[in-house]
């Protein structure tokens, strides 16, 4: 039975594998990774050999060529992992960072980077974000000045996923400073001189994701490595906030799922009062309105995404699902905890990381508040 109105044959065989895969390669050994701090560059390239990291990579570089709506099922899937922090570590590659490539490469620099994307052997970043910029874009201090046959950089980067162990990072600086969208991007290798990781920050979930502050001091890049128009950073930042924000909501409500899944078996196993947690109308009640509002954000963000892959607009639809999805994600997560009773709270229990980790969710990728801006402009009656 399909799993709502616009999944097809081949969305819910990429759901189906990605949820096989991670279940196999990731679930088991997500705690090791944990306390590692990174997720195995191995289990990376397996995805790679798969061809789960080729998507939406277009056919003529030798990805799959899809859309969004393909997207929307790879990141729920991803989601039935349990452990958020692999979930981004993948998606900003596929979903984040890649797409700024995949749409304003050269064919130069899509013959040099895409193959390596497409493997796994080359991960990348997407650093926007600053120390007092984030959901403002237009906002960002860093600057490129022209120098030579290249750019002079510098500046400052913050919470940059993939950042440390990543090996290319695409940086948005302000190229003309009269403009306040003139924002240019640029290709920058690890390696680059005066490019650095001052930082491996240490965060409140999602910690087998490797994420970063980062350090542009006079760094020197050559004109080829420049993504795309000089001064049009912004807008194809913009171009690409939609998805970014749907794959959150895709984790998020996969993330949920398995939640909602794990709490039922748990209350239904759990003897109280005579019989079963699961078997007082509190708990079994509060569970199914869980159900529903998972069921609802999952209807809505496909909704979104088939608007785009129709040629649509759906700003107003996908940050309203982004702001209300990623809401109901951790209020899913607080019942769960609650109905875990003390093991909810406990390190060692599944529950517990997952709901650390969902705490990003309403700020990340544009904060709930931003993201009911976006939807409040485009309901002004004129």
């Amino acid at each position: 039975m399909l799993r709502n109105a616009y999944m097809t044959d081949e969305l819910e065989a990429i759901y189906d594998q990605t949820v096989e895969f991670v279940s196999k390669e990731v679930t088991p050994h997500g705690e090791a990774w944990e306390q590692a701090g990174k997720v195995p560059r191995d289990v990376l390239t397996k995805m790679g050999e798969l061809g789960m990291l080729s998507l939406r990579v277009p056919q003529e570089h030798g990805g799959l060529g899809l859309g969004m709506l393909a997207s929307a099922a790879f990141s729920e899937g991803l989601g039935a992992s349990t452990f958020a922090g692999f979930d981004v570590t993948v998606l900003v590659h596929t979903d984040m960072a890649g797409p700024h490539l995949l749409n304003s490469g050269s064919p130069e620099q899509l013959a040099k980077y895409v193959p390596g994307m497409i493997s796994g052997e080359l991960i990348t970043a997407i650093a926007v974000s600053e120390p007092d910029a984030g959901s403002d874009v237009a906002g960002i201090r860093s600057t490129a000045v022209k120098d030579g046959d290249g750019w002079r950089i510098n500046g400052r980067k913050m919470f940059i996923t993939n950042s440390v162990y990543g090996n290319l990072t695409i940086v948005a600086a302000r190229t003309d400073p009269e403009n306040k969208y003139g924002i240019s991007m640029f290709l920058v290798p690890p390696d680059t001189e005066g490019f650095s990781v001052a930082n491996k920050l240490d965060k409140h979930g999602w910690l087998c994701s490797d994420t970063g502050e980062l350090v542009l001091d006079d760094v020197w890049v050559s004109d080829d490595q420049l993504l795309g128009t000089p001064h049009r950073g912004f807008y194809e930042t913009m171009k690409n906030f939609q998805n970014e924000r749907m794959v959150l909501v895709g984790m998020g409500v996969g993330s949920a799922q398995a939640a909602i899944d794990m709490t039922n078996a748990y209350t239904q196993e759990r003897k109280a009062f005579g019989g079963h947690l699961y078997d007082l109308g509190a708990i079994r009640q509060r569970m199914a309105m869980n159900q529903a509002k998972v069921d609802a954000v999952r209807a809505s963000m496909y909704h979104a995404a088939w608007i785009h892959d129709q040629g649509g607009d759906n700003v107003k639809e996908m940050s309203g699902v982004k702001a209300w999805g990623c809401e109901v994600v951790n209020q899913v997560m607080y019942d769960c905890v609650q109905f875990h009773g003390g093991m909810g709270y406990m390190r060692e229990s599944a529950i517990e990381r997952m709901a650390r980790d969902a705490r990003i969710l309403p700020i990340g990728g544009g904060a709930t508040e931003v993201m009911l801006e976006e939807v409040a402009k485009r309901s002004i009656i004129s």
